[in-house]
């Protein structure tokens, strides 16, 4: 991948916020699931921008100071709205995605005022010390495609999210080959320690959202 952001390794998407701010996102035109912006990661951000969660006029956010992590963050878009409403977030995803983390923080830096956003390396299933104590959200947006990730991304899950960490995990439901065997695996493992509550499309965003794209919120069963 070229280090120069202008070359033609790159294009660029513009998601417009509900304050009228735009993000630019920058996106690889080669390379793996993580380096474009999906539907699944359009509708979560849009839903931390509903009014149950933030005024534009008055500027006030739920997301105000809270700690974030965000899961498999490909592009960052959910993690950089998140932090431009105020939030301290730590985008994550492989080795190799880390660059264009930081190549879409540093060109949305701009919009974010109160907030921060730093991009970590998590692989699924290994140690989470490094991101501890738990944070108040855990944000992922169409994590769920890999069987060979199902297992691993659940027990990060586990070891992420403390008896106060919300999870808003949102995915595009797909039925074609092994993805819907492979979601229903990873539910079946998750809520074993979790329950799940769908969030209805009246509590979305009235134009990004789909009935296609699910978005659940998660907490830890009371022990």
């Amino acid at each position: 991948m070229a280090a120069d952001e202008e070359s033609e390794d790159y294009f660029v998407r513009e998601i417009e916020k509900n304050n009228g701010s735009v993000l630019r996102m920058y996106q690889c035109s080669k390379g793996d699931v993580g380096c474009v912006v999906w539907d699944a990661a359009i509708v979560l951000s849009k839903y931390l921008e509903t009014q149950q969660f933030y005024n534009v006029e008055s500027d006030a956010s739920t997301w105000s100071a809270k700690t974030i992590i965000e899961l498999g963050a490909g592009t960052g878009l959910v993690g950089l709205v998140a932090a431009t409403l105020g939030a301290n977030v730590t985008v994550t995803d492989l080795e190799d995605l880390q660059h264009l983390l930081r190549l879409n923080i540093r060109k949305n830096q701009g919009l974010i005022r109160t907030g921060s956003i730093t991009a970590k390396v998590l692989k699924w299933g290994e140690n989470v010390e490094d991101f501890l104590p738990h944070p108040h959200y855990i944000l992922m947006a169409d994590c769920i495609y890999y069987e060979q990730s199902v297992e691993p991304l659940a027990e990060t899950l586990k070891l992420l999210a403390g008896p106060e960490t919300h999870i808003m995990c949102c995915y595009e439901q797909r039925t074609v080959g092994v993805n819907p065997e492979i979601e229903k695996r990873f539910f079946e493992l998750l809520l074993q320690d979790f329950q799940s509550e769908e969030v209805p499309l009246e509590k979305q965003d009235s134009e990004f959202s789909s009935p296609d794209i699910h978005l659940l919120h998660l907490r830890r069963k009371a022990i």
